[in-house]
């Protein structure tokens, strides 16, 4: 008697979470929100669409933890710095900025993924909680990188100049980011990283530097 494989597999629950997660991701990206049934996420994740009603009470709920998956993903990725715990503030502000900047966080999918949630933000008061919590998730790091590296060069500041900074040199952070990834071929490599470090060096008056200490 031939045997069949259930689509159900023993794997811890945080595990099989987190493949739901990746496949919704997958087929936002290719065919945005909408077309992520969960009969299709189902399918592409090889399990059972009860198993996805088990881990997530609506697709809603799904396509939000999704949303803060993906952009914890991307935070974390441009945050994991290759330097040395006690580098100058500097150069770890200077690897910051170009991780940010580079693949893999420069990348068409996470950019077709940004974009495809940007309706459901609009449209949704829970996504929009999301997206104003990864926001300051990442302009949060980012103006602590830069007072670190203000107070390490003997320049004082404000808390309200700080924020300022750290929104615009997020700003120049996002776009280069967006057009990287929208437009990937329309760079030379390593431009888009000497381009962010000159214009957020420039916006806070720093001369950073790209090491190659980035993630």
């Amino acid at each position: 008697m031939t045997k069949t494989t259930p689509k159900f597999r023993r794997e811890p629950a945080k595990q099989r979470k987190e493949a739901l997660i990746l496949a919704a991701l997958d087929l936002i990206s290719e065919r945005g929100v909408r077309g992520a049934t969960v009969r299709a996420i189902a399918e592409r994740a090889d399990v059972t669409q009860g198993l996805i009603r088990h881990h997530f009470s609506s697709k809603e709920e799904l396509v939000s933890e999704a949303y803060v998956f993906h952009m914890s993903h991307m935070t974390n990725l441009t945050a994991s710095l290759n330097v040395p715990e006690d580098a100058p503030a500097k150069v770890r502000l200077a690897a910051f900025v170009a991780a940010g900047l580079t693949p893999p966080v420069v990348d068409p999918s996470s950019v077709m993924l940004w974009a495809s949630f940007l309706n459901k933000v609009r449209e949704d008061a829970q996504m929009r909680d999301i997206h104003e919590q990864t926001y300051h998730d990442f302009r949060d790091r980012l103006e602590a990188l830069i007072a670190d590296a203000l107070g390490e060069a003997e320049q004082p500041t404000t808390p309200q100049r700080l924020r300022h900074l750290a929104i615009a040199c997020n700003a120049v952070i996002d776009g280069l980011w967006m057009e990287g990834g929208a437009l990937p071929g329309a760079f030379e490599p390593g431009e888009l990283p000497e381009i962010g470090l000159r214009s957020v060096g420039a916006i806070i008056g720093l001369e950073l530097k790209n090491t190659g200490c980035q993630s």
